[in-house]
């Protein structure tokens, strides 16, 4: 990969995915970036990846991580884009070498949303009504409420999750309340899910700006827009996924925030059908956010979790 030497660039480009939800994320950083910088050209560049060819099978069935991102970091790796705009729960723990996460913004709103035909609420649907969900995670924390449930696959982008459950084909869906208040379709939700009920995917509600660690133009550019305190809690939920060496489609869940100085954190593991779950919480200084992360994981480990886990991957 070559070394960057200019200070100033007179053009960037974006790799984004081609979805409603990517494209808007994609064109916030972009609008963000020209007025941070109105003499710059930033355009963008859509990018297919695995997990959008792929509809047909469970993301979990799949195997693998960075289904939505992969094809978007080699293009960064051929310098063919300047930097990505990924939504940070689809981006592995570990990323290609050269390739960093140099900003966070501030995050939308992390937690789940139900959408039902009639606005009914999770408690309201009737036994064995049809819930549409692609996430283990989510399948696992619905049926731990309602095991009588019959949850199934349920992929696509947005609109047509949302088109699914207008025509009947689900009771109910359960999609992550950020991508719905970004494009303005908040009036769907029957209920926000809380978090006792269904706590949120590593990252879920936040967008990353991904570069190549020797791009030092971009890094000062795109720090600008970085939010501390969505970055620290973001960096203690993918430490906690790291140690559970978990991707983005297995049954964990993390949610940090931060309260002055102080980082609380509740983390999660359960088996798919929703009849284990583990939950711990804890709390540490926002300096040391990786560490409180994989804390939480070891103690999530010891309650019996690794062997949840064991299971799960057994399965796959």
């Amino acid at each position: 990969m070559k070394t960057r030497t200019t200070t100033t660039r007179s053009s960037l480009i974006i790799g984004t995915r081609g979805s409603k939800l990517a494209l808007w994320q994609a064109e916030w950083v972009q609008a963000s970036l020209q007025a941070l910088a109105p003499e710059l050209s930033v355009t963008l560049q859509t990018i297919k990846t695995s997990g959008d060819k792929i509809l047909d099978v469970p993301l979990a069935a799949i195997g693998g991580k960075g289904l939505f991102v992969k094809e978007i970091e080699e293009a960064l790796l051929r310098e063919d884009i300047d930097l990505a705009v990924h939504s940070m729960k689809d981006v592995p723990t570990q990323l290609p070498e050269g390739l960093a996460i140099l900003c966070i913004p501030e995050r939308e709103d992390p937690r789940d949303a139900l959408i039902s035909r009639n606005e009914l609420k999770l408690a309201d649907l009737p036994p064995g009504a049809r819930v549409g969900t692609s996430s283990l995670r989510r399948q696992a924390q619905l049926l731990h409420h309602r095991p009588d449930l019959r949850i199934q696959m349920l992929r696509g982008n947005l609109d047509t999750r949302l088109r699914k459950v207008r025509d009947g084909d689900y009771e109910a869906i359960v999609l992550a309340a950020a991508g719905l208040s970004r494009l303005g379709w908040s009036d769907q939700v029957s209920e926000y899910l809380p978090y006792q009920v269904s706590l949120p995917a590593i990252g879920q509600g936040a967008i990353g700006i991904e570069g190549r660690r020797d791009d030092a133009f971009v890094r000062s550019l795109v720090q600008q827009l970085d939010h501390q305190a969505t970055h620290t809690a973001v960096t203690a939920e993918r430490a906690l996924l790291e140690r559970l060496e978990g991707g983005c489609q297995v049954p964990i869940a993390a949610h940090a925030v931060l309260r002055g100085d102080t980082l609380l954190m509740d983390g999660l593991v359960a088996s798919v059908d929703g009849q284990q779950v583990l939950r711990e919480t804890i709390e540490g200084p926002a300096t040391e956010a990786e560490r409180v992360g994989r804390r939480l994981a070891e103690q999530l480990l010891a309650r019996g979790g690794r062997a949840i886990l064991s299971q799960v991957y057994g399965n796959r």
